[in-house]
């Protein structure tokens, strides 16, 4: 027993050991007495009980946090008191061992963090994130700390209480920017501009928060302890950064590149882990310090970071184990958050947003808290309190920012950001995305016989898409021409090397800017979004998920929910390229041969303007091939009149010229549908087909039944499929998705040329230049 500490005050009692392995039921034995089944018994609890809340509160926009936190409560006595079946699961004899089991899962779960952390992003960020990162850490501690000297100048308060107020005061203070990056991951808000502000922001606001609490508990240390105990933290330090850093940078020299890490330098980091951890134990300090210094030192990304978030992913299970700071930390934080983006001109949503995203708590704070209970600086009541606080904050206004934000708003724009809608004699803009670098051939080849010249010049914007790993901050890098910066990814070489040379090779008739986007492809799509809304392109292409390549087909299936969300959100008009190699193979060839079925609807209309730009290349052959549908042949509708109109458009374009031509095929069913597909399917180099048609068309009834790939649409299916002996590229076209007040396509909505150009200038030293009009034009009378 232990009197100086209420919280010690208990009775403990001797318990046999039980043996570690039970024989079972079936020999008189109770497994949950030994220790390897009641470990694995209350694993797969806590485990089963995440899940389910997950599956349900996500959807209502709750962080995965949320969830564990209200596992905690439910397998915890806070619920449900001794019940017999919790105590026999979660019994005492137990309790070190699983104990043991959170530690180690705790020590990792740090080290994890500090390896994700990438503290080069401080010098990246602007005048805005670090004015919100210290105003929001400095709000909630100022009113924090004058709330504690009010109190603790009344006498009633509890001596506990009053000499835990002060800590209590800075730890619901503290911003931590782990939890500002799983929330915004948790709400697939990464790549959103209030994601990014707010990972700048937590940065700079988490390092002052964690700074000033590891002054505190330094201070708090040397009043019981010597004075050298200072500087072992920067003993710690010193040999995470100058002894073992060097180490790992070696491991990745002597690792092939392509090649994963071996399993010996894992091992030997897992060691170095435990190792920092004894350490900072042993002279004084909690072993996170040491966890969190080693993970910050280890080199970020690809292979080591990767390969070490991958194993340790698997080893740590998050099982975390309203009083007034509460409520001024969450007002100080809003404050902190809203009022500086306000000034720096932010939109109100937002920058309320922006104020209940910094004012959220994590697992990082559970884990603060609970080492402040630990080592006796806040009483068991006041945890309880600030954990349950964290519930009802976090619970509370992550569905609000849910509700209150979304990125997608802002794509939904009324102009006409169309192919069809730009005219043949203004600039062309349209933005590639790019997965692998086997796309780059292909993707030189379309924009090439996208037939940019002198006066109707292209502007091409390149986008690498890289999956964000071993790191949690996501990465948005303009190349410039000309510089030399340190690549984030190991294709972007190739990639940015070969779209400079057909830059150059255009003569100045197409200018190329290439990006890399590194983040999650849960969001991604988000960047190609924002993207596209501020350059004002015309076209969005992206490729399809499943690549033929030389040794086979590739699937890259987490491509395949980033087009589907391009395709739902994009601000203009969507390409999927189904790329089979015949594009680009035709480089030698003196013609390249493309194909257009056009059958009805806009998404056509935008496959045969797109065409109409292509046949202005001097070695391209169109063919039009026209697919009437007998029954519909003789009803006249306004969107019948307006197919007419680009088809004559295209007679009239392609008359007298014996590379181009048009037939018309009647076809009365699917089954017609399909055979004249097969009959001109490999006639080509390239195919282009619009995605949606009506789907109570007699032509396509059926078809519907056993879409492989929906998101192509009808005649994409049919070309790209499984078993489908197509062997030509394909790309499926659609039109841009207009507001719903815009989807009544009358002939003044879609006729009206309203895309807005950019004027484009010729230097003779450095090529084609964008200039922003908006800057420049006379403002109307």
């Amino acid at each position: 027993m232990n009197a100086s500490n209420p919280d010690l005050q208990n009775l403990w009692v001797c318990q046999g050991h039980g043996g570690l392995i039970s024989k079972g039921y079936f020999y008189g034995q109770d497994p949950l007495s030994y220790t390897t089944p009641s470990v694995l018994a209350q694993l797969s609890l806590s485990s089963l009980c995440s899940i389910l809340f997950q599956y349900f509160l996500t959807p209502l926009g709750e962080s995965a946090f949320v969830s564990l936190l209200l596992v905690g409560f439910i397998l915890g006595p806070t619920l449900w008191g001794s019940s017999a079946f919790l105590t026999s699961v979660y019994s005492m004899k137990s309790i070190q061992t699983s104990s043991t089991f959170a530690f180690f899962g705790c020590i990792f779960y740090i080290f994890l963090i500090g390896i994700k952390m990438d503290l080069g992003m401080v010098k990246r960020t602007g005048r805005k994130p670090v004015v919100i990162g210290i105003l929001t850490f400095l709000f909630p501690i100022t009113l924090n700390l004058i709330v504690a000297a009010i109190l603790s100048g009344r006498g009633e308060l509890d001596p506990v209480l009053h000499k835990s107020i002060w800590h209590v005061a800075v730890f619901q203070a503290v911003t931590s920017f782990h939890v500002i990056v799983c929330l915004m991951a948790d709400l697939k808000l990464v790549n959103s501009e209030l994601g990014q502000l707010a990972i700048s922001s937590s940065m700079i606001s988490g390092m002052c928060s964690w700074g000033m609490v590891i002054v505190i508990l330094i201070i708090t240390e040397l009043q019981r302890k010597p004075f050298w105990i200072i500087f072992c933290p920067l003993l710690v330090v010193l040999l995470v950064f100058y002894v073992l850093r060097p180490l790992m940078i070696r491991m990745i020299r002597k690792t092939p590149e392509g090649k994963q890490v071996k399993e010996g330098y894992i091992l030997s980091i897992f060691i170095m882990v435990l190792g920092t951890a004894f350490l900072s134990e042993v002279l004084g300090h909690h072993v996170i310090f040491g966890a969190t210094a080693l993970g910050i030192a280890v080199p970020h990304g690809p292979p080591l970071g990767t390969a070490l978030e991958n194993k340790i992913e698997s080893f740590c299970f998050r099982d975390p184990p309203a009083n007034i700071f509460g409520f001024t930390s969450f007002i100080g934080k809003v404050l902190g958050g809203m009022l500086p983006a306000l000034f720096f001109k932010v939109p109100p949503v937002e920058a309320l947003s922006l104020g209940l995203v910094m004012s959220c708590q994590g697992i990082s704070d559970v884990l603060l808290i609970q080492h402040g209970h630990l080592t006796f600086l806040v009483d068991r009541q006041m945890y309880s309190m600030m954990v349950i606080n964290m519930l009802l904050v976090s619970g509370t206004f992550t569905p609000v920012i849910k509700f209150l934000y979304d990125p997608s708003r802002d794509y939904k724009v009324s102009n006409k950001r169309t192919i069809q809608h730009t005219s043949l004699n203004m600039e062309f803009r349209i933005l590639a995305g790019i997965y692998h670098q086997d796309s780059t051939p292909c993707m030189i080849r379309l924009l090439e016989i996208s037939s940019p010249a002198a006066k109707t010049p292209m502007c091409c914007y390149i986008v690498h898409l890289v999956q964000l790993v071993g790191s949690l901050s996501p990465l948005f890098m303009y190349h410039e021409p000309g510089t030399t910066v340190k690549l984030p990814a190991k294709d972007c070489g190739h990639i940015i090397n070969a779209f400079r040379l057909y830059e150059k090779e255009s003569n100045g008739n197409a200018i190329v800017n290439l990006f890399t986007s590194i983040s999650p492809f849960a969001s991604i799509h988000e960047e190609i979004c924002r993207l596209a809304l501020q350059k004002r392109t015309s076209m969005v292409i992206i490729p399809f998920h499943m690549q033929w390549r030389l040794h086979g087909i590739q699937d890259i299936s987490e491509a395949r929910a980033v087009n589907r969300h391009i395709l739902a959100k994009a601000p203009c008009s969507v390409g999927v390229l189904v790329d089979r190699g015949t594009l680009s193979a035709s480089k030698n060839h003196l013609v390249y041969k493309i194909g257009i079925i056009f059958v009805h609807g806009r998404d056509d209309r935008e496959a045969l303007a797109y065409g109409l730009r292509m046949a202005k290349h001097a070695r391209v052959s169109l063919t039009v091939i026209h697919l009437i549908d007998p029954a519909e042949e003789k009803v006249q509708s306004l969107d019948m009149d307006l197919d007419d109109d680009i088809l004559a458009e295209f007679k009239a374009a392609s008359a007298g010229k014996k590379s181009h031509s048009y037939r018309s095929e009647f076809v009365k069913d699917s089954i017609e549908l399909i055979t004249m597909i097969r009959s001109v399917q490999n006639s080509f180099d390239l195919i282009l087909v619009g995605r949606y048609h009506r789907s109570f068309s007699p032509i396509f009834a059926g078809l519907t039944e056993w879409n492989e790939f929906p998101e192509l649409g009808f005649l994409g299916d049919v070309l790209a499929s499984s078993d489908s002996l197509c062997r030509v590229s394909v790309l499926v076209v659609q039109q841009q998705v207009f507001k719903a007040e815009d989807r009544m396509n009358s002939a003044k909505n879609l006729l009206e040329d309203s895309a807005e150009t950019v004027e484009i200038i010729f230097e003779s030293t450095k090529g084609w230049k964008d200039i922003d009009v908006s800057k420049h034009r006379t403002p109307p009378y």
